[in-house]
């Protein structure tokens, strides 16, 4: 797909806990948004602060044509991520995209989709959610998370379709990890994961032991976004590729897991 290097305004900076923030953004020209998939990111120039030289990824939360604009999800993590969480209305950002590849799109409608999300990895899953409910699929959400608290867009996911939900201390949904919530009881055809590493690995050992498709999206760390740095490297079958080119999203086969 081609790339676009486009500055953005910031039409709303939605503060969703004190880690994370939604960026609502809109091309400050006015022009239309490019075609983005469900799986992809984007890399942010950070500007006004002196260390923060290399652009930050971020996946594509959302993508409202209909308003002409993007959503981010973004969690802090360093002096990048809590400029950006500062930004306020108005602000401007100069962001690539779209980059990396997509998730995949079942053949079969009467597929059962289940999207695993942990922290701020639900944020691909919506957009990918919605994208499923367009094709007439019915997909499901699986959240796992600290706490009640640290739950991420519980009512947008709601309205896209079912959301299970596991929480480490109880606070919501069924206690303990998400690879023991009891929806992964149930036959499922396809799931789609996003997350922290050891909860994606353990997500697709599920997958392989039930039998069904398995997705992930990569959070390696990355700099460039277009396969110069080497930053993001992941050993696959088919040895050493770059993340942010041949991935971030991969069929577990693909992996050395």
């Amino acid at each position: 797909m081609r790339k676009f290097i486009i500055d953005f305004v910031i039409v709303e900076n939605r503060h969703l806990h004190d880690n994370y923030s939604l960026l609502i953004l809109t091309p400050k020209t006015g022009e239309k948004l490019p075609e983005m998939r469900p799986g992809q990111f984007v890399q942010i120039a950070i500007d006004g602060t002196k260390s923060t030289f290399l652009r930050r990824p971020i996946s594509i939360n959302f993508v409202d044509y209909n308003n002409n604009q993007l959503w981010l999800l973004v969690r802090k993590a360093g002096e990048g991520t809590s400029h950006l969480l500062g930004l306020q209305k108005g602000d401007n950002l100069n962001i690539i995209l779209p980059l990396g590849s997509s998730f995949t799109i079942p053949t079969e409608k009467t597929s059962r989709l289940l999207l695993v999300g942990g922290g701020v990895g639900i944020a691909p899953m919506l957009y990918l959610g919605c994208e499923l409910k367009n094709k007439g699929y019915n997909p499901e959400f699986l959240i796992g998370a600290r706490s009640a608290k640290d739950i991420l867009e519980l009512d947008e996911l709601a309205s896209v379709g079912n959301v299970h939900i596991s929480t480490e201390d109880g606070s919501l949904g069924e206690k303990g990890l998400v690879t023991k919530n009891s929806v992964l009881n149930t036959p499922i055809d396809f799931i789609y994961c996003c997350g922290p590493a050891p909860m994606m690995k353990a997500v697709a050992k599920v997958a392989q032991n039930i039998g069904s498709e398995c997705e992930v999206s990569l959070e390696n760390m990355m700099a460039c976004g277009v396969g110069a740095c080497l930053c993001c490297v992941e050993n696959t079958v088919k040895g050493n590729v770059c993340v942010c080119t041949e991935g971030p999203v991969f069929n577990i086969n693909q992996l050395t897991w």
